[in-house]
């Protein structure tokens, strides 16, 4: 008995995935989608020397996508900063942006096609949670499509309080597929 009871709970198991993945090739092949990738980067606050943590920890998606004629990117930024960035709020940052650039894949340098730059990311940084986390979406860049493949790439910018300096070196991340 027990063995007939093994049996057809796997035949409703294998059933049920059947049905799924018949469900899952009936949606439209030629529906768009963002095609991303995800890197991360730690950045550590030159203008605080105290003892506490200061380092702020990126995640960056960068997207792409190919539809209608037209090529969109947009980008996320996720952050872990220090817990002690609540308490120092609009003090941590002069200013910061996030550059979304979309670019044409080509051999060597890849040449920007379309640009933005999202200065308020300044304002999500220096609002984060109670533990220094938070996010920030940049808008979303539209350009034509000509031939050839096409990616979104970006890149953060700080400028700290206290340090004495303007924006430092970008912030580089991982290029999204080309699509």
């Amino acid at each position: 008995m027990r063995a007939l009871k093994r049996s057809t709970s796997a035949a409703v198991v294998i059933a049920a995935l059947a049905g799924t993945a018949a469900l899952a090739t009936t949606a439209p092949a030629s529906a768009a989608s963002y095609h991303c990738k995800t890197s991360s980067h730690s950045v550590d606050d030159p203008s605080y020397n105290g003892p506490d943590s200061d380092n702020w920890d990126f995640d960056v998606t960068l997207c792409a996508m190919r539809s209608g004629g037209y090529i969109y990117t947009t980008a996320t930024v996720y952050w872990d900063g220090p817990y002690t960035a609540k308490n120092r709020s609009t003090l941590t940052f002069n200013k910061a942006k996030f550059q979304l650039q979309t670019k044409r894949s080509v051999s060597g340098t890849d040449p920007v096609v379309k640009y933005g730059a999202y200065t308020g990311l300044e304002h999500a940084l220096e609002h984060s949670s109670g533990n220094g986390n938070g996010s920030y979406s940049t808008g979303t860049l539209k350009s034509k499509a000509g031939s050839g493949r096409y990616l979104a790439d970006g890149y953060i910018q700080l400028d700290w309080s206290g340090d004495g300096k303007s924006y430092r070196s970008p912030i580089l991340f991982t290029a999204s597929p080309g699509v």
